[in-house]
């Protein structure tokens, strides 16, 4: 911690710096500050935030702790769901504490990264350890999140996959194999596993469309070139698609002009009803002569995806 002269009640501090600084029993008890953990404060004013929890959680481990599993990727920025624990790896057996809500991993060789200020999990590492956390969609969607946000290579994530060892690997080779560049959002992510986990012909992802020109004209999320079908997830509030309306109509009376049919596909197509998604998009691209697409769809995306099933 720093020394007393330097405290800085806006990052977590133990309570024993705090008196050491000139605060009182009294004060460090009332309004202006909140407990995070056990002998963990931090000024009242300060919103919560992963980066705040898990700045408190690392303050015991004395500089010999970095922020892992899911607790990393919250700090990184990954679109993973919040985990009621902190999780914080240590280098050697004796350098764990045991602390409510904080799971302690011991790892020789981990490499970490400064993030905003907390050692972190190296990102291709991340991959290799949440899929410990994830299932296999999630673990995906978090690859491909890497790729688009954040400079990962594929050939970066396989390295640390294949240097890894453990339980999880198998599940992390398997997610690898589903792992793609440029897609836009988790939940493109999620409608391309629905579908491929389906039996359905991978899509191409993020295709470009462009004139004489080289200027792009339009992106299709997701694509059947062959056949001229597009699938695309709309994430738009009501508000923001009456707003967008007119826009839209252009934009697909110039995809119908091409030739192309156009899906669109929401968050209740894909949580609430995926079955009915899967078979309407079947029945187009069974419509269109897609080669290579199977007699009927398989049944392997419904561990993965278990909305009600279609009336």
């Amino acid at each position: 911690m720093a020394d007393a002269n330097e405290l800085d009640p806006t990052r977590p501090f133990t309570r024993a710096a705090g008196l050491n600084s000139g605060l009182t029993r009294r004060e460090l008890n009332g309004p202006d500050f909140r407990r995070l953990s056990h002998g963990i404060l931090v000024s009242a004013a300060v919103a919560d935030s992963p980066m705040l929890r898990t700045q408190a959680a690392l303050i015991p481990f004395d500089g010999a702790g970095s922020a892992s599993h899911c607790s990393a990727a919250r700090v990184w920025g990954a679109p993973v769901a919040t985990c009621p624990e902190e999780h914080i790896t240590v280098s050697e057996p004796n350098a764990r504490r045991r602390r409510q809500g904080v799971v302690c991993h011991v790892r020789a060789d981990a490499r970490t990264r400064d993030v905003g200020g907390i050692a972190v999990t190296e990102l291709a590492d991340l991959f290799v350890e949440m899929a410990d956390e994830l299932p296999l969609v999630e673990l995906v969607v978090l690859g491909d999140w890497m790729l688009r946000r954040k400079g990962m290579t594929h050939q970066r994530l396989a390295a640390a996959v294949a240097a890894a060892s453990g339980s999880a690997v198998r599940r992390a080779r398997t997610a690898l194999g589903y792992v793609r560049r440029r897609v836009d959002s988790p939940m493109e992510t999620r409608l391309r596993m629905l579908l491929v986990l389906a039996g359905i012909p991978e899509p191409e992802v993020n295709r470009e469309m462009r004139d004489l020109h080289d200027e792009v004209l339009r992106r299709y999320d997701l694509c059947w070139p062959g056949v001229k079908v597009v699938v695309e997830y709309d994430g738009r509030v009501h508000i923001e698609r009456e707003a967008g309306w007119e826009r839209d109509l252009v934009r697909r009376e110039a995809i119908d002009d091409d030739g192309w049919r156009l899906l669109v596909v929401v968050a209740k197509d894909i949580y609430a009803q995926p079955e009915r998604t899967v078979q309407r998009v079947f029945k187009v691209l069974r419509d269109r002569g897609l080669a290579g697409l199977p007699d009927r769809v398989s049944d392997d995306w419904r561990p993965h995806f278990p909305g009600r099933r279609a009336p």
